[in-house]
């Protein structure tokens, strides 16, 4: 996703109801999304369906590190090359 440009990337939710189609077209080409506000406060964002999927498959790549890391912190890893080998035992079935 790209980064977030204020001065064209948030936008009332009175202009974006007017203008929904041009809205959509922007965060399909700039790949940024649109923030919409509603009396002045960040309500809704708007975002481009392959941006919202990247993000998602990031997000579940970052919750498995951050699982794996909490289970080595709490010594339920094992050992490289004992890994290694249990993965070649399954691969040679």
């Amino acid at each position: 996703m790209q980064r977030l440009k204020i001065d064209q990337d948030i936008k009332p939710l009175s202009e974006v109801r007017i203008g929904i189609a041009t809205y959509i077209k922007q965060v399909r080409d700039t790949k940024r999304p649109v923030i919409i506000t509603q009396h002045g406060k960040g309500v809704a964002v708007l975002l481009d369906a392959s941006e919202y999927e990247n993000m998602q498959e990031k997000l579940e790549l970052l919750t498995d590190v951050q699982t794996s890391l909490s289970q080595l912190a709490h010594g339920q890893g094992i050992a490289h090359e004992e890994a290694k080998d249990r993965v070649l035992k399954r691969v040679q079935k």
